[in-house]
């Protein structure tokens, strides 16, 4: 299932800093990293799992909901500030939902982008 981590964060007169680092705030090598913004508040993104891809999710501004279901287990969660990090596995069918005009979703992904790694049928 899922898991959401706190990311660190370093605070000092000059704002606020968080750190992500490949095999330390997420286990995996970064291969590719993009943006989701601008979405109109009722569009649903994502609806798909992957057969290799775990992604990092960070709602670096505004916020969002996720939802996530691994086939015996659903969950959904706020990303409302950038020191949440949200880990996505392979077998995570999700659904990006809910977006704050705002919002900017900085994703972390494991894999470059195959379209056959997309599973887009949701469990029964």
């Amino acid at each position: 299932m899922a898991e959401l981590l706190p990311l660190p964060v370093f605070n000092d007169s000059r704002g606020s800093l968080n750190v992500i680092e490949a095999s330390k705030t997420v286990n995996f090598e970064i291969k590719r990293m993009y943006s989701i913004y601008n979405v109109p508040g009722d569009v649903e993104r994502g609806g798909h799992r992957h057969r290799t891809t775990t992604q990092a999710l960070i709602c670096v501004k505004g916020d969002c909901k996720i939802f996530v279901d691994n086939g015996s287990e659903k969950n959904e969660y706020i990303l409302d500030s950038p020191d949440k990090c949200l880990i996505v596995k392979p077998e995570d069918w999700h659904t990006m939902h809910s977006f704050s005009d705002d919002a900017v979703l900085i994703v972390l992904s494991s894999t470059h982008y195959d379209k056959n790694d997309y599973i887009d049928e949701k469990y029964n």
